[in-house]
């Protein structure tokens, strides 16, 4: 699919088949249908901004369902509204993404704030669910203090780039990554504030973190699992803590054996590692803002972004963020947006 349609019809994007290993674009399909109208009650937001994760990964094995829409987090407009509470022009937050349009009701939406100088984009990004993790992971989970040493795999990523960036303004000691190119941890050195970034590719990663972070750290934040989980649990210092968010290392590779690691260092070095969900965690939004807003609008914080233009290339978007196409958040924009 090449250009979008005319504005009178509404395009969804629906996964017609299980995936087995990475997923392919014959596992997708765009369907058309009229705008749809709202109902007394709900409003129909035009959708400018959306959001592809490595948690669709997980659900395209079960939680979606075949031949409907999929959900994933959206930024919009309300064009068309017959409830009060939802104003024609106001900017929205939602979930019922991958499509041009959704009717919504106002317990399904977030109302924006419009700030001046700061792109919708980041109600995605550091504003949204991406930044949230982060700041939950070093915040509530993690519970990191100023001089910790901090290690985080998937650095480039967009839970990676953010949790880096808070890190920094929550004075983290010594900042160590792991990702997946010499060109992404230039990146995160020169440009987020990574003090040792290594390319995992290049070797064993326990050899690598050693040599990253010869002294140890005390901190692990986790989005691969895998054979970084296992490096870390050697490299923490006593009393360490492991923050679990995702587990890339596995989505496409159902068979992954499983991580083994000296599981004797969680008693002799007093660990703890504890997983989250940030879905849980909608209550400490508003602290988030008030501590990343100010920053973004002084330039202490930078939003970390990759965006791709037109929603008929979501798909491609996804796919690619899988493959690591992306450094920071991948984000789809409007053409029009």
């Amino acid at each position: 699919m090449n250009s979008l349609p005319p504005n009178s019809t509404a395009v969804t994007v629906q996964q017609i088949a299980r995936p087995s290993g990475f997923p392919t674009r014959d596992r997708f399909r765009f369907v058309e249908t009229p705008v749809p109208e709202p109902a007394r009650g709900t409003a129909l937001v035009e959708n400018l901004y959306w959001s592809v994760d490595p948690y669709h990964r997980e659900m395209m094995d079960g939680e979606f369902t075949l031949n409907a829409p999929l959900e994933g987090r959206t930024v919009g407009r309300v064009v068309a509204s017959r409830d009060p509470g939802l104003v024609e022009g106001a900017l929205v937050f939602h979930r019922r993404g991958w499509r041009t349009h959704a009717v919504v009701g106002p317990d399904e939406v977030q109302l924006l704030p419009e700030l001046p100088g700061i792109p919708p984009s980041a109600h995605l990004g550091l504003l949204g669910g991406t930044g949230l993790t982060a700041y939950v992971a070093l915040t509530r989970i993690a519970r990191l203090r100023a001089g910790d040493d901090l290690f985080v795999s998937g650095a480039a990523g967009g839970v990676g780039t953010a949790v880096g960036r808070f890190a920094r303004l929550l004075g983290v000691g010594r900042l160590v990554g792991s990702t997946g190119s010499a060109a992404k941890a230039a990146y995160l050195t020169e440009q987020v504030g990574y003090d040792e970034v290594f390319d995992y590719r290049e070797g064993a990663v326990a050899d690598l973190l050693a040599r990253a972070a010869p002294d140890g750290v005390d901190v692990f934040v986790d989005n691969v699992g895998g054979d970084h989980l296992a490096a870390a649990v050697g490299a923490l210092r006593e009393r360490g803590r492991i923050v679990r968010v995702g587990t890339i290392s596995q989505y496409n590779r159902p068979d992954t054996p499983p991580v083994c690691f000296d599981h004797a260092d969680f008693v002799e070095k007093s660990l703890r590692m504890e997983g989250f969900l940030v879905r849980d965690h909608g209550d400490v939004r508003d602290e988030l803002y008030t501590f990343a807003v100010p920053h973004l609008l002084d330039g202490r914080l930078a939003s970390d972004e990759t965006v791709v233009v037109g929603f008929e290339r979501i798909v491609e978007a996804f796919l690619s963020m899988l493959r690591g196409g992306n450094t920071g958040k991948m984000i789809v924009k409007a053409a029009d947006a």
